[in-house]
């Protein structure tokens, strides 16, 4: 299995790397240095679980209890590899 796919990953933001919310717009940030990233949809709750101390299965497994029907398995772990590449999560 390639480290794309890995349950056992611990995603944890960058330390460079902060989530907040913008109580005027209603969504969820990734303010980085001279960079803001708008989060769309479930993306910040996603994020949110993101604190080292969940694997990637955990963050699927509480996602799916939350969303039942939801593609997370499918999605949810090539959603956090993508931020992996960006650099956001380590």
């Amino acid at each position: 299995m390639s480290d794309l796919l890995r349950l056992d990953w611990r995603p944890v933001l960058a330390r460079s790397v902060m989530l907040r919310h913008d109580r005027v717009r209603g969504v969820d940030l990734l303010v980085l240095p001279e960079r803001v990233v708008v989060l769309r949809g479930a993306a910040g709750s996603i994020v949110a679980l993101c604190d080292g101390e969940r694997d990637v299965e955990a963050i699927v497994a509480e996602l799916a209890r939350c969303h039942p029907g939801a593609p997370v398995a499918a999605e949810v772990p090539v959603f956090l590899e993508q931020l992996r590449d960006e650099g956001w999560l380590r």
